[in-house]
C-alpha cells in the first residue's frame, strides 16, 4: 500500500482561498489582475473600511441602551478585524517563505513513528476548524435571529447610514444587505486572521516533534553516516527556527490587538448581561459572543505553548542519540546545537505578551478585573 504523501500546505490551501477572496492574494492572480486589483481596493475601502466606520459613526446615539452596547461590541470587533486583515495584507509575502520551510521540511519525514506524528496533526486541525466554527455560527445565529424578532424595523447591528433607512422600504433594504454582506466578509477576515497561525504553530509543533524522533535515531544504523544525519537534523532546527520567527512576525501584531479586544469585550459582554440587557436573543447572543471571545485566541495560545515545550526537549533528543561510539567531529557539533537549543523559543506578541496559555488566562483574568471596576462604579 503506497504511503501517503505529505504536503503541510494543504491544511493552508482554505486560508489561500478566502485571501484571494478578501483581495490579499493579488501576487498570485495571472490572469485579470489589474481588474482583481481594482475589486479588492474597491471592496476593502466598502468593508474593511466602511464597516467599523459606519459603526463608529452612531457610537452612544441609538436608541435603547441595549443597541449602544450591540453597536460599541460590535464596533470595537470590527476594527479589531479590519486592523488585523491590513497588517496580514501588509506582510502577505512571508506566508511564501514560510510554505518553501515547510516544503522543505515535509521532504525530511521518513518513516512509520514520523508520519503517525504527521498523521495527528488532521486531527489538531480538524479540532481547530470545529472550534472557529463553534465561534461563528452561534454569534451569526442570534445576531440574526434577535434582528428578525424584532418587532419594528431595525437593523443587524445599530448604524449610521447617510440615508433615512426608517421610513424608506428600499433604503432599509440596502443598509441591511450591505450589513450581512459586510459582516460575512468580516467573519472571513476574522477566520483567517485567527486561524492561520493556530495551523501553523501546530504544523510547527508537529514537525519539532518529528525532528526529536530523527534524533533519536542518529548512529542507529551503521549503514548510515551518523554525523551526516546529525548535520541533516541541524538544518531542520535552524529551518524549524526560521519559519518560527516568520509566525511571529507575521502574527505579533494582531495577537496583541486580539489579546486587548478580548479582554475589554468578555468585560462589557457580561456587564450588559448582569445590569442591562433583557431581551432573550440579546441575552443569546451576548453569552455565545462572551464565550467566543476567548476562544478565539485559546488555539494559537495552546500551540504556542506546544512549541515552547517541544523546542526546549531537543537537547534532549540529542542526548537520547548513540552519541558516545561516535567521533571527536560529531561530539562537538552536537555540543555547539545543544547549546543553541537550550535557548528558549517562544512567541510574543506586540513585543509585550507571550503567546502561550498563561497569557489567555491573564487576559480572562484581566476582563473580570474590567468588570469588578464598573461593578465599583455603580456602587
Amino acid at each position: 500500500m503506497p504511503e501517503e504523501a505529505i504536503d503541510s500546505l494543504s491544511f493552508i490551501k482554505s486560508h489561500w482561498t478566502a485571501w484571494w477572496i478578501l483581495g490579499v492574494a493579488h501576487k498570485r492572480v495571472q490572469s485579470w489582475r489589474s481588474l482583481y486589483v481594482c475589486l479588492s481596493v474597491l471592496a476593502n475601502v466598502m468593508v474593511t473600511v466602511g464597516y467599523p466606520l459606519h459603526l463608529a459613526l452612531s457610537l452612544f446615539r441609538n436608541r435603547t441602551l441595549t443597541e449602544d452596547i450591540l453597536n460599541l461590541t460590535t464596533f470595537v470587533t470590527c476594527l479589531a478585524c479590519s486592523a488585523k486583515c491590513l497588517i496580514y495584507a501588509y506582510n502577505i509575502d512571508k506566508v511564501a517563505r514560510m510554505e518553501q520551510l515547510l516544503r522543505l521540511l515535509d521532504e525530511r519525514v521518513r518513516g512509520k513513528k514520523q508520519r503517525a506524528i504527521y498523521g495527528n496533526v488532521k486531527l489538531q486541525l480538524r479540532i481547530v476548524l470545529y472550534v472557529f466554527i463553534a465561534i461563528y455560527m452561534p454569534c451569526g445565529l442570534f445576531a440574526e435571529l434577535s434582528f428578525l424578532f424584532k418587532e419594528q424595523r431595525g437593523l443587524m447591528y445599530p448604524a449610521y447610514f447617510p440615508f433615512d433607512w426608517l421610513t424608506s422600504t428600499r433604503n432599509y433594504y440596502m443598509a441591511n444587505v450591505y450589513q450581512i454582506v459586510g459582516i460575512s466578509f468580516q467573519l472571513l477576515q476574522n477566520y483567517v486572521s485567527d486561524c492561520f497561525p493556530a495551523v501553523v504553530l501546530c504544523l510547527i509543533s508537529s514537525h519539532v516533534k518529528m525532528l526529536y524522533s530523527r534524533f533519536e535515531e542518529i548512529g542507529r544504523d551503521p549503514s548510515i553516516d551518523a554525523e551526516k544525519q546529525l548535520e541533516d537534523c541541524i538544518t531542520d532546527h535552524k529551518r524549524l527556527l526560521e519559519l518560527f520567527r516568520c509566525i511571529e512576525r507575521l502574527m505579533s501584531v494582531p495577537m496583541f490587538i486580539q489579546f486587548t479586544v478580548t479582554a475589554l469585550n468578555v468585560c462589557i459582554s457580561i456587564a450588559a448581561l448582569v445590569f442591562y440587557v433583557s431581551e432573550p436573543m440579546a441575552r443569546m447572543y451576548l453569552i455565545f459572543y462572551a464565550l467566543a471571545m476567548p476562544l478565539q485566541i485559546f488555539p494559537s495560545c495552546y500551540f504556542g505553548t506546544d512549541n515552547e515545550f517541544w523546542f526546549g526537549r531537543l537537547h534532549y533528543a540529542a542526548f537520547s542519540c548513540d552519541w558516545p561510539q561516535q567521533g571527536r567531529s560529531f561530539k562537538r557539533k552536537m555540543i555547539f546545537f545543544v547549546e543553541r537549543s537550550l535557548k528558549q523559543s517562544t512567541a510574543i506578541a506586540g513585543g509585550m505578551l507571550r503567546i502561550h496559555l498563561d497569557t489567555f488566562f491573564s487576559t480572562l483574568k484581566m476582563a473580570y478585573s474590567l468588570f469588578t471596576i464598573i461593578i465599583r462604579m455603580r456602587k
